[in-house]
């Protein structure tokens, strides 16, 4: 995952700065980025080799706003797809959440089928070309084993028994049946031509028919993908996929800070009670080549009141053990929870961003490491940056002051560092974020 700053591709450096500096973790460049987290990243990808030999796992990622949970998700995301895996990913939101009455929880299961990504074809919308490739695969498995050529009605029939392979050992899981009937259907108009009904069967897997009648007429199946099941799918697709000759299946899902905002008690245990099926499904073995990782700030699984620590059930498998602590965190846990980036490493992070910031607009880095130094120190001299600064804000503030310093050359970074009027907006931030942190930890 090691990267050459000074060799970043243009394109990529800028779409790097700009999604830093507008507070968004970019999709693409985070190996030329990538600092800390080390130990974190090793024991995810402990949790990847698991679920390649057909484990599966269950991860929460904690951390407060900006202080790198969506980073750790995407690098993890970028590692899984080039080992092979499929990818699934969704915020959750008022609209999507795990388990609703209004479609809340298909929302969600919709938003992550929409967002299935490939190595390939990494900025989503893969599950046609998944199901495309599964078909050419084993009709080239096949012709290699026979010698025969397309056309032949032997080749025909050799690949409807691996067709028929994949399909009966998907029809024996939980709504498996139908699945696999679909992925039939789905072969046959694929050998037919026939883009209308493959149209129709891409639909039904993403979850967009409403009304059984309606599938019934188009597809001959009696059942739809509901708010109560959707997950069941998932995890017919993570075995599907493995069969279709990919790893296994990844899905990360951010925000779940959107249940612990649910107002309604009652709606908020019924979306704790899905993620408790979730969780026990990975921990004993029901589900099959599917790793889940869920972001969460603090306050939305530790609070006893609303978050994830009020359903009992959760929080008596979720909360640490006495011998856990700051700086010595067991990450093997459930619960990951992010400590904050060291001052040496936001240093060796701002180095990064200098140089590509000078590859992109073609001048020579004028911030040096004594430069760089004063501006760490400045940012984690605040008061309250200890508890209260984040990733985020020191990068989206080094990032303006490149600008800067680009578009006023004269400009010196020094004088500009000491100023009066960067000393305050530094202090108001920090006690706008502690501010913050209060409301949402009183809500």
């Amino acid at each position: 995952m090691k990267a050459d700053n000074r060799k970043v591709p243009k394109r990529i450096a800028q779409t790097v700065l700009n999604s830093l500096k507008g507070g968004v973790v970019p999709r693409i460049g985070l190996p030329y980025i990538a600092v800390g987290r080390k130990n974190e990243i090793e024991a995810l990808l402990h949790d990847v080799d698991i679920i390649a030999e057909g484990g599966a796992s269950f991860r929460f990622i904690v951390g407060r706003y900006g202080s790198g949970k969506s980073f750790l998700l995407q690098t993890i995301r970028n590692y899984v797809m080039d080992r092979g895996f499929i990818v699934a990913d969704a915020d959750l939101s008022p609209e999507r959440r795990l388990h609703g009455t209004r479609g809340q929880g298909l929302a969600t299961y919709r938003e992550l089928i929409g967002n299935l990504s490939t190595k390939t074809k990494p900025e989503g919308g893969a599950l046609t070309l998944v199901l495309d490739r599964w078909i050419s695969s084993v009709q080239a498995e096949a012709a290699g084993e026979t010698g025969l050529e397309p056309g032949d009605p032997a080749l025909t029939k050799a690949v409807d028994q691996k067709i028929y392979t994949v399909t009966s050992a998907v029809s024996e899981l939980v709504h498996g049946f139908e699945f696999a009937r679909l992925l039939s259907l789905y072969y046959h108009a694929y050998l037919d031509g026939d883009d209308e009904t493959k149209a129709r069967v891409t639909r039904w897997f993403r979850g967009e028919y409403t009304l059984k009648r309606e599938a019934k007429e188009e597809l001959g199946v009696n059942i739809l993908i509901t708010d109560d099941d959707w997950y069941d799918y998932l995890k017919l697709f993570a075995v599907f996929f493995r069969m279709a000759g990919y790893t296994g299946m990844i899905l990360l899902i951010d925000e779940l800070v959107n249940l612990y905002k649910i107002p309604n008690a009652v709606t908020r245990q019924y979306n704790y009670e899905k993620l408790l099926t979730m969780y026990n499904d990975a921990l004993q073995g029901k589900a099959r080549y599917l790793g889940i990782l869920m972001g969460a700030t603090p306050q939305a699984i530790e609070d006893k009141r609303r978050g994830v620590y009020s359903y009992e059930a959760l929080r008596s498998r979720l909360a640490e053990g006495r011998f856990s602590r700051p700086g010595a965190r067991d990450l093997l846990a459930p619960v990951i929870r992010l400590e904050p980036l060291t001052p040496e490493e936001m240093l060796v992070l701002c180095e990064k961003l200098s140089d590509m910031h000078a590859g992109l607009y073609g001048y020579e880095g004028k911030t040096g490491t004594g430069e760089l130094a004063a501006f760490i120190r400045l940012e984690y001299s605040r008061i309250g940056a200890d508890q209260n600064i984040t990733p985020r804000e020191v990068i989206r503030d080094f990032i303006e002051l490149l600008d800067l310093m680009y578009q006023n050359p004269s400009m010196d970074i020094r004088a500009l560092l000491e100023s009066e009027n960067f000393s305050f907006a530094e202090s108001q931030a920090v006690s706008d974020q502690t501010d913050k942190n209060y409301a949402e930890f009183t809500l």
